[in-house]
């Protein structure tokens, strides 16, 4: 059986532009592997495929979720799963494409359900429990009422272990608890590419791309999901994401425009840095340095050594 393709690397580093050209070559279709791009009504913002890309090679898991619905590692690593297999039976290749590291681990190394763990997750779930633990309490409540009963306000440990726990897996700690035994869900064979680009090259285009978003519309998107928001009194986790947060500062009149796109960049940075150090963790099959190379000559390198162990 063919392994499956799978472009990895920091933001910013262009995996769409390269994974599109990959696909026109191996009649291909691209399944996304990015915590945001998932979601609707923020295109811009994510920097998703737009809509020529869209059109000319067909993508899964693009702006298909509903920006208030969370989505844990483990109901991630299912849907690309069955994105791929999808795929397969039409008789097509499928093309795993994005940076987001804990999803990547999922579907390439599986996910031991009982003892999952993200040190990322548990210290977002720390900061917001610290601003805000009733919150917090709420949201245990929502997913899993038994245990939410035994599960103190004050016990900071229990209540962010527990959602650490569903964040991961995607079920509820009463439900993980309930097992006696450690499962470990399904996992991909994967040919994983991962690339990388140089400090300032990789800064410019950090830089460049949020200039562009911005005038792409960027600040109106966020505009639109703050109206959605309030319509709907709901919480949305995605506009927790960078740059939407530092919008949201910018719109409230915290930092004007030059500090926004500063802020930004910086943010988009210190992520790429934390991706850099996820993926140096995994099991790489091929890295390619982009520095100086042109991404149809990346695109053809790709396809070269991935036809030859196929």
């Amino acid at each position: 059986m063919k392994k499956i393709l799978t472009i990895i690397g920091p933001t910013a580093v262009g995996k769409t532009n390269i994974s599109i050209k990959i696909a026109k070559l191996i009649k291909g279709q691209v399944v996304g592997l990015d915590s945001r791009q998932i979601y609707k009504e923020m295109s811009i913002g994510t920097a998703q495929p737009n809509k020529i890309e869209m059109q000319s090679i067909v993508h899964h898991l693009i702006g298909e979720r509903d920006p208030w619905k969370s989505v844990s590692a483990g109901e991630y690593s299912k849907m690309v799963i069955k994105s791929v297999n999808s795929i397969i039976n039409a008789g097509e290749n499928p093309i795993i494409c994005g940076g987001a590291g804990l999803y990547y681990s999922a579907i390439n190394n599986g996910i031991f359900e009982k003892s999952s763990s993200n040190e990322d997750i548990r210290k977002d779930l720390e900061l917001r429990y610290d601003k805000n633990p009733i919150k917090l309490h709420n949201e245990l409540k929502k997913i899993d009422p038994d245990y939410y009963k035994i599960v103190h306000l004050n016990n900071k440990k229990r209540l962010v272990r527990a959602l650490e726990i569903y964040q991961i897996t995607g079920k509820a700690p009463s439900e993980n608890f309930k097992n006696h035994y450690i499962e470990k869900t399904n996992k991909l064979n994967l040919f994983t590419v991962f690339l990388t680009i140089e400090k300032e090259p990789h800064l410019n285009n950090i830089r460049e791309r949020t200039i562009k978003m911005l005038d792409n519309g960027w600040i109106d998107e966020v505009k639109s999901l703050i109206t959605l928001k309030e319509e709907m009194e709901i919480d949305f986790p995605a506009l927790d994401s960078i740059g939407y947060k530092q919008i949201i500062e910018y719109l409230n009149g915290l930092i004007n425009k030059d500090l926004l796109i500063e802020t930004i960049v910086s943010k988009t940075w210190q992520y790429a840095k934390k991706q850099y150090k996820w993926f140096k963790k995994e099991n790489i099959d091929f890295i390619v340095d982009i520095t100086n190379l042109d991404s149809r000559i990346v695109s053809d390198c790709i396809y070269d050594i991935y036809e030859s162990i196929n």
